[in-house]
């Protein structure tokens, strides 16, 4: 397998498990386990305890210790880790598959509970949703609103170009985190999560497209000034048709690259104003309310699993990042 394959799949991986949540996740989002509230990481085992290697893994009976307020394994009763296991919805209305699982009353919570005994690393995969759709609905928005700002005022240039480069710089200057708490002043104190999360892409997106813009207007102004490009205009063709025959095309490296830098930089902002109680609220899982919990100090303290969303978000930037690199280093090759 050639190396610049690697990163996309990675990249494949997370999007396509984030995407099939319901499928990959062994729970559904909001299925509360009352009698394992921070239940740590469950233990995947192999071999007995008689000494017995077993080639299905299998997990051990979780118990609450009331005594010590934790939770211990019981030896004497094992689930074995099975895949694509079929259970009922949490009205039994409905089956559901589930890439993996173990049969009741077992359970397996591969990155543990939260206080309400919900399974974090089902939490993690429907997060994911929220916190990446409205990442990708910010990057369009902003993106569509650069490019047109942008490829005016480079091709009509003089006033217009003036007028839209000033408001570029307001653009720059306005923090995106004020304007949301401007906005969300104005909004009842508790808001539906959809109306929430179109609030925060749209804020998002309608003050990140400034740089894209400035970007887009540079590259029309040096495209302007090319051969093939002065030689369309000689011939009698008109503005709109040399920017989508011959300018256009130069701007779609651009605009692929600003994408995948912009991706990453509104998932951490949607990650901060969730933390901070801006955006998606519960019980709607999001990658921000999920290390909200992290504000309590005995959670930070006790329950160090509440911080994997932080890895998460590692994982995701480095993986666009990564991508974007071995789309660029595969184009290079190709042209040579």
């Amino acid at each position: 397998m050639k190396f610049w394959r690697v990163p996309l799949i990675v990249f494949v991986a997370l999007h396509g498990a984030i995407l099939f949540a319901g499928f990959c996740a062994p729970y559904e989002p909001a299925a509360q386990h009352r009698d394992f509230p921070f239940a740590p990481p469950t233990k995947l085992h192999w071999q007995d305890d008689s000494g017995s290697f077993h080639l299905r893994p299998f997990v051990y009976r979780s118990r609450v210790n009331a005594n010590a307020n934790g939770h211990y394994e019981d030896h004497s009763v094992r689930y074995p880790f099975r895949f694509l296991v079929v259970s009922k919805s949490r009205n039994g209305a409905r089956s559901e598959r589930h890439l993996f699982g173990v049969e009741a009353p077992g359970h397996v919570f591969l990155l543990g509970t939260d206080e309400y005994g919900r399974d974090l690393f089902t939490r993690l995969l429907h997060g994911g949703r929220v916190s990446i759709a409205a990442a990708l609905v910010a990057t369009l928005l902003s993106l569509l609103v650069g490019i047109t700002l942008g490829a005016m005022a480079g091709m009509a240039g003089g006033a217009v170009d003036e007028g839209i480069m000033r408001l570029t710089e307001l653009g720059l200057a306005l923090s995106w985190f004020y304007l949301l708490l401007a906005i969300r002043s104005f909004l009842p104190l508790h808001i539906p999560p959809l109306q929430a999360f179109f609030l925060v892409a749209g804020v998002l997106g309608l003050t990140g497209w400034a740089r894209p813009a400035r970007l887009i207007r540079g590259v029309v102004l040096t495209a302007k000034e090319r051969g093939f490009v002065m030689s369309a205009r000689g011939f009698g063709a008109g503005k709109f048709y040399v920017f989508r025959r011959h300018i256009f095309p130069q701007l779609l490296p651009l605009v692929l690259t600003q994408a995948i830098i912009l991706i990453p930089q509104f998932i951490m902002a949607e990650v901060a104003l969730s933390f901070l109680g801006l955006g998606a609220a519960e019980p709607v899982a999001s990658w921000g309310n999920l290390l909200a919990e992290l504000q309590q100090y005995r959670v930070l303290s006790s329950y160090w699993w509440m911080a994997t969303p932080i890895f998460a978000l590692v994982l995701i930037s480095s993986a666009y990042f990564a991508a974007a690199n071995a789309l660029r280093r595969r184009v290079q090759s190709v042209a040579v």
